[in-house]
């Protein structure tokens, strides 16, 4: 059984079911995906992923507001506010958080600083911080070595083998997206053979990045098998072994305190 990681639960395309949520989830199920961790990009989205949690035992979610939200919103979210929404059962990390400065770069110290609140928040209720990073790979591995960050997810990561490096010493765990399947991502599967099997973690970034064969399609988490797949000519590993390593790696992750 996989785990999707990282999915958006409130943007999917949902026309082919009706609007119905419960029917694409059920979809996922049946292609063998047992739990999702739906995905914060605003302060507020944690109000409909609570009641989607709330419905579905094998759903958690996160909260955080993403970087390329604006330096308003990203003011909103001080530690204690998000110690105070990350304390239910079914929030399972914060975030998404981290730095982005391949779509703006007018609020750069805004984002690191709400980078670092995040991360304060994440040790005090000891759960891990979902880490997005786009042409700021230096600076996010920075922040996190300069926070001592040791409990967390580089998503959809797309970097060097240094950057691997240096967050896989700090402590987290590596996520890889649909973009591992791409005919043209050969070096990102170069840098992939060298992550530690115990630190790989699968996810859809739903609906973004659909793999191959969905590839330019809307994405969504019945296709995180896919992703597996592509990793198991990475690791020679069969599929089954693949599902089966990283659900592990996932408990391993929410379990660590």
């Amino acid at each position: 059984m996989f785990v999707d990681t990282h999915c958006h639960l409130t943007m999917l395309d949902l026309t082919p079911y009706a609007g119905d949520l419960d029917q694409a989830l059920a979809q996922a199920r049946a292609a063998g995906v047992s739990k999702f961790m739906g995905i914060s990009v605003d302060l507020d989205d944690h109000l409909i992923l609570s009641q989607i949690a709330a419905r579905h035992a094998d759903v958690g979610y996160t909260v955080g507001v993403h970087p390329c939200e604006d330096a308003a919103v990203m003011s909103r979210a001080g530690v204690e506010y998000l110690v105070e929404l990350a304390q239910p059962e079914k929030v399972w990390a914060l975030g998404e958080t981290g730095l982005d400065y391949y779509h703006s770069t007018d609020f750069v110290d805004e984002q690191k600083a709400c980078f670092a609140r995040h991360i304060h928040a994440s040790k005090i209720v000891r759960k891990p911080v979902v880490v997005h990073t786009r042409a700021a790979k230096h600076d996010t591995v920075d922040i996190i070595r300069a926070e001592q960050s040791q409990h967390g997810i580089l998503h959809c990561f797309t970097e060097d083998w240094e950057t691997a490096k240096a967050v896989l010493d700090c402590g987290y765990y590596i996520s890889f997206s649909g973009i591992i399947s791409f005919n043209n991502a050969q070096d990102l599967r170069d840098v992939a053979k060298q992550v530690p099997l115990d630190r790989v973690l699968i996810e859809t970034d739903s609906p973004y990045l659909a793999p191959v064969p969905y590839r330019g399609k809307s994405n969504e988490p019945k296709y995180v098998p896919y992703v597996a797949k592509a990793l198991c000519d990475v690791y020679d590993k069969s599929l089954e072994e693949m599902a089966e390593i990283t659900t592990q790696n996932f408990e391993n992750l929410l379990n660590l305190q």
